[in-house]
């Protein structure tokens, strides 16, 4: 599903964010990337959606290699792939239904296929019943759930989630975690970055470690740093 092959980022003039990156993550898998701050995590997921473009390397999503991906591309593969991030990134002047339903306007959807997946996707992350309210009527972690489903409406067959606890409790962290690991038992792989440790070594899933921009642990079981 996933696979990055000898990836090197430099930024000029010479500072390296990824260094000879091996990962191969397979379809359904959940994995836990982790690392301390500077170790080249948001690097891996940037070049992952295209954001960025890696320096040496190549790089394979669901069978198709975007190592050179032309623009006009990107959205083709930005549907393939949900991005949760730690901020959530709600419109506050919209409610949870279309806060979700933006997603779905934006590429044209019509109403009809807008009213039929955006109460199923709330349905999926537990806010059935709360469509109709505003982020600052969400708690934090109802507001991560908004973000994950806004983050579904296209199917994706990957789902990265880029530190989407770091704003949350440890309570809501968890939820947000059982949640994740919810989506992945429906099919959905997912690349849960954070730097959590606790959290991470509570799942028991394999666990790819980043430390001075290389994979220093990929494996099952607890890791500490």
């Amino acid at each position: 599903m996933i696979i990055f092959k000898n990836v090197s980022k430099i930024y000029p003039p010479d500072t390296i964010a990824l260094k000879n990156i091996h990962i191969h993550i397979k379809p359904k898998e959940f994995v836990s990337l982790v690392g301390v701050s500077g170790t080249g995590k948001t690097t891996l997921v940037k070049i992952l959606i295209a954001e960025q473009r890696a320096t040496k390397g190549q790089i394979v999503v669901g069978g198709w290699d975007i190592t050179r991906i032309r623009h006009n591309k990107i959205p083709y593969l930005r549907r393939q792939i949900g991005v949760v991030y730690q901020d959530f990134k709600l419109l506050p002047k919209k409610t949870a239904f279309e806060n979700i339903a933006f997603a779905l306007q934006v590429c044209g959807a019509t109403r009809k296929r807008i009213q039929k997946i955006v109460p199923r996707v709330l349905k999926i992350v537990g806010l059935d019943g709360k469509e109709n309210r505003y982020p600052q009527e969400l708690s934090g972690g109802e507001q991560q759930r908004v973000a994950i489903a806004r983050a579904l409406v296209h199917g994706p067959k990957i789902l990265v989630a880029d530190e989407p606890t770091g704003n949350l409790d440890a309570a809501n962290s968890k939820e947000i975690l059982d949640l994740l690991l919810k989506i992945n038992k429906i099919g959905t792989t997912v690349l849960f970055v954070s730097h959590d440790l606790t959290l991470i070594n509570s799942v028991k899933k394999r666990v790819i470690v980043l430390d001075n921009n290389e994979v220093v642990f990929d494996g099952v079981g607890r890791y500490s740093i």
